[in-house]
């Protein structure tokens, strides 16, 4: 005899049924209770956060960097930049991204004014400088 398939599924609902009603108890460590409540002190501390931006531009003229930039902002008024300086170069970067696929995104939008762009980890990101 052949048993329906909502009925088969009532019988092993029903079977699950006193497992789900056990509980479980946890005996913690204080030590382990306190180093991590120290390790969420610590995070809840931190301002900035790690990620990646788009790296447009690496060049020892400053005066270039700074035109590169004035163009950027003015073609892409809502995609934030900032330069860093590792001597000898300026690098001017754009965007702030959790994930490299993010950041690679906009390196295909912006693949035709900005070959050779690419994408570099960052450690100071703001969380109000993500973009989505």
């Amino acid at each position: 005899m052949k048993i329906p398939a909502c009925l088969s599924l009532f019988f092993l609902l029903v079977g699950i049924h006193p497992l789900c009603s056990q509980s479980v108890t946890v005996h913690e460590d204080p030590m382990i209770t306190q180093m991590v409540e120290r390790y969420v002190e610590n995070n809840k501390s931190k301002t900035n956060i790690e990620g990646w931006r788009l790296q447009i531009l690496a060049t020892t003229d400053r005066q270039k960097l700074e035109q590169v930039m004035e163009t950027f902002r003015y073609l892409y008024p809502s995609i934030a930049t900032n330069w860093v300086h590792n001597r000898p170069y300026y690098k001017l970067r754009a965007g702030a991204f959790l994930t490299k696929l993010e950041a690679l995104r906009l390196k295909y939008v912006l693949q035709t004014e900005y070959p050779g762009s690419y994408p570099v980890k960052d450690q100071d990101i703001k969380p109000a400088e993500l973009m989505n």
